[in-house]
């Protein structure tokens, strides 16, 4: 790389680790920086899978508050996110790219729906649950464990987009604050590329290059990403992710 391009990935690194926190699709910046050095589609995608490891690490710590009280939740959830990783790495080396390209914006245009409907959707589960007496399921039941499984999967392939759809099933059967999820969000990203990236070691070429800038600009945009993130009122940071969504659309059909 010249210093040039050292430069663009670093921010590229800075810039998804910041998205990544608040929202999700921080791959979409630097996936297309990545491509732009030269470097093949997959050590592009395994490399990125690396680097943003310490920014999903550095997001997670900056929300801490918000996860308190969530650790049951999380280590189960966690787990449905390490099979549903592995699947989708293994998945990346097995499969022509085209397969999930088809599916992937149909997958982030349904989530940004169930992200704009999720007050009502939840308000009227509530309702149902009230007359029937219905306890809340703290941690989702089965059916968020296989839903995030499967979201984890394409989780592991691409990434790309991945937070948002996690937000959406999770702001869907969880009866908690848009913030906490977020929380929440952040650890199942951080197991999911940790998963990915640990397969990848053995099987797959990197460019360290980049998975060092990227990694380093992460992690700054992790802290950056979780000051600014934890202050948005949940308006604000549901209009955030449908706009996020949004780009990630338009630019995965571009691609």
């Amino acid at each position: 790389m010249t210093i040039w391009e050292m430069l663009a990935v670093f921010a590229a690194g800075i810039s998804a680790g910041t998205i990544n926190t608040i929202v999700g699709s921080g791959t979409l910046i630097t996936f297309p920086v990545l491509l732009a050095t030269g470097l093949p589609p997959v050590t592009a995608t395994v490399s990125n899978a690396l680097g943003l490891i310490p920014g999903s690490i550095s997001g997670a710590i900056g929300y801490r508050a918000e996860l308190t009280g969530q650790r049951s939740r999380v280590l189960r959830l966690s787990i449905a996110a390490a099979i549903g990783g592995l699947s989708g790495a293994v998945l990346l080396l097995m499969l022509p790219s085209t397969a999930f390209e088809t599916i992937v914006p149909v997958l982030v245009a349904l989530a940004l729906v169930l992200v704009i409907l999720q007050p009502r959707i939840t308000k009227a589960v509530q309702r149902r649950r009230d007359r029937k007496g219905t306890p809340t399921n703290a941690d989702g039941g089965p059916l968020l464990f296989v839903s995030l499984m499967l979201a984890s999967v394409y989780g592991g392939y691409f990434t790309a987009a991945q937070g948002i759809i996690y937000l959406a099933l999770m702001g869907m059967l969880l009866d908690d604050t848009l913030q906490r999820l977020n929380a929440t969000k952040n650890v199942l990203a951080a197991v999911v590329n940790s998963i990915a990236a640990l397969f990848f070691l053995f099987v797959a070429d990197f460019d360290w290059t980049a998975v060092v800038l990227i990694a380093v600009g992460s992690a700054i945009g992790g802290q950056l990403g979780a000051k600014i993130g934890r202050r948005l009122p949940p308006t604000a940071l549901r209009a955030l992710i449908v706009v996020v969504g949004t780009f990630a659309i338009i630019q995965l059909l571009l691609r």
